[in-house]
């Protein structure tokens, strides 16, 4: 039989547990009064009376973290969605010509006609699977508490960053176009002007395709390959970047120590940038990438990379299906490619005004794809260079603009808003008398690039439901990975392909230089 606590024994306990108690609260206070002997002592600066800089005030944390970055996406915003019917790629046939030969047709008496000659291609777009991902330890989660659920936070962030990335895929992923090995660069120089001393120069020159121009830089040098670890620790996988194998290198020689140096290269199918190297033979570093295909540099920078790390092809991503442009550079295509000339180096050339307030290279894109397939684009996505250069040259005085004022006249004071902007442009090579077509400014088309879109035929019975539309396997899931650590592993993924059924449709104009 256990013993019987008496109430002096019981009174006895408690004063033991409040004496302990007593004793934890004074251990607690020497540590945090400056017991700089403890390494995990929470130290305060002593100070006379209470102040703000005491320490005792609330934190006024706004809730939930404020997601300050950009989601524009209107090529895969605009493009329609539909499910695929399994296997490894969706097929199509297409009936391109009904008539190839131009058979004529008139006839003799009583005599019967020849046959038509009727063209068919057979095309397949193969699935690719896209996505990212992510991780929240399981500290971190505890710590957010009262902030945001950041795990669901997490998620939602990464769907964002996968829909940017699948607009850039829309827009420039590259399977097809290999740019190979651009031509030697051509190379001049001028006594003054700079900075470049005398020295015999190899200047090379790498083209970048649209993810390549985008993934590089002169301070982190051109993308060539990258290999990826598997979020799980799985095999790791090579991603090729988009950067062309490098040209021959061009020998310079400068004069003095006030010389420039200049150089271009042929237009390269494929390429929106260039990457350009030069130096002393061995020591050719990268001094510069532009949206055109030339250069002027007045002086030479250090530090960067080397020409070196350029020894292959890695133009063509095999992981990746062909996002708009490189469906329209692709051979074949039918697309209008366009590409200004090199002009003064380091300048380029220019669009130019048709002197009734429209640009002229445009009007020979619109013309030739109404000339040849009888279709108008539907928007034109392009650069702020290329929309500022539109709105001096369609509104410059040699240009012949008609310009509104709208003003209420009956207001005592009268005020002008400065500025001006384009919208859209006039396509007058339609059926019906003028056609206008948005300018989309586009964060993620180049400068010096045009790209024209069609997203309505004039045919009858196409038997296609969209000119353009992403076909999915599976499209967009989020995976919540068992755990295998502390921490909460997600993935956000889809699996499709873009398909353009009439490339012809599309146009490209590109190596423009800023009016």
């Amino acid at each position: 039989m256990p013993p019987v606590e008496t109430e002096s024994a019981t009174n006895q306990t408690i004063m033991n547990n409040l004496q302990m108690s007593q004793d934890t609260l004074d251990q607690f206070r020497a540590a945090t009064l400056g017991d700089a002997a403890q390494p995990w002592a929470l130290n305060k600066a002593t100070t006379t009376g209470i102040q703000q800089s005491t320490g005792l005030v609330w934190y006024d944390l706004q809730a939930p973290a404020k997601n300050l970055f950009p989601v524009i996406t209107p090529i895969r915003n605009k493009i329609p969605r539909r499910s695929g019917n399994g296997g490894t790629a969706t097929n199509w046939k297409a009936v391109t010509a009904i008539n190839a030969g131009s058979l004529q047709p008139f006839v003799p008496e009583g005599v019967r006609q020849g046959v038509v000659q009727t063209t068919e291609v057979d095309y397949a777009a193969s699935y690719k699977g896209l996505g990212l991902e992510d991780f929240v330890t399981m500290e971190a989660n505890y710590a957010a508490k009262n902030l945001e659920d950041i795990r669901a936070t997490t998620a939602q962030r990464l769907l964002y960053a996968s829909m940017i990335q699948e607009e850039l895929a829309f827009l420039g992923a590259n399977n097809s176009v290999a740019l190979g090995t651009p031509t030697a660069p051509t190379t001049a120089t001028a006594a003054s002007g700079g900075t470049v001393a005398a020295a015999t120069y190899n200047v090379i020159a790498v083209a970048l395709t649209h993810q390549g121009y985008g993934a590089s830089s002169v301070a982190n040098g051109v993308a060539t390959l990258v290999n990826v670890t598997p979020a799980d620790g799985g095999s790791t996988f090579a991603v090729k970047q988009g950067s062309s194998q490098k040209s021959t290198a061009t020998a310079q020689i400068t004069s003095g120590s006030t010389s420039t140096l200049s150089a271009s290269t042929p237009v390269v199918p494929g390429a929106v940038a260039y990457a350009w190297y030069v130096g002393v033979s061995g020591s050719e570093l990268l001094q510069a990438i532009t949206t055109r295909n030339s250069v002027m540099l007045t002086a030479l920078i250090t530090g960067t990379q080397n020409a070196s790390a350029i020894t292959a092809d890695n133009s063509q991503n095999t992981l990746a299906y062909d996002g708009l442009l490189s469906q329209a550079w692709k051979s074949g295509s039918g697309a209008l490619i366009t590409a200004l000339a090199t002009g003064v180096p380091g300048t380029g050339t220019t669009l130019t005004s048709d002197g009734s307030g429209g640009i002229t290279e445009i009007n020979t894109v619109l013309q030739n794809r109404w000339d040849n397939y009888r279709v108008s684009p539907t928007a034109i996505y392009l650069n702020s260079q290329e929309m500022n250069s539109i709105k001096k040259l369609s509104m410059a005085n040699g240009s012949a603009p008609l310009v509104r004022f709208a003003g209420d006249f009956g207001q005592a004071a009268q005020g002008m808003v400065a500025g001006s902007a384009v919208g859209s442009y006039l396509n007058p090579f339609t059926m019906s008398g003028g056609q206008v077509i948005p300018l989309m400014l586009h964060p993620n088309v180049p400068a010096g690039t045009m790209l024209f879109f069609t997203d309505t035929l004039p045919y009858p019975i196409t038997n296609i439901p969209n000119v353009a539309e992403y076909i999915y396997r599976q499209d967009w899931y989020q995976m919540e990975w068992p755990q295998r650590t502390r921490r909460y592993e997600t993935g956000v993924y889809t699996d499709g392909v873009l398909a353009h059924y009439f490339p012809p449709s599309m146009a490209i104009l590109n190596n423009i230089a800023p009016a």
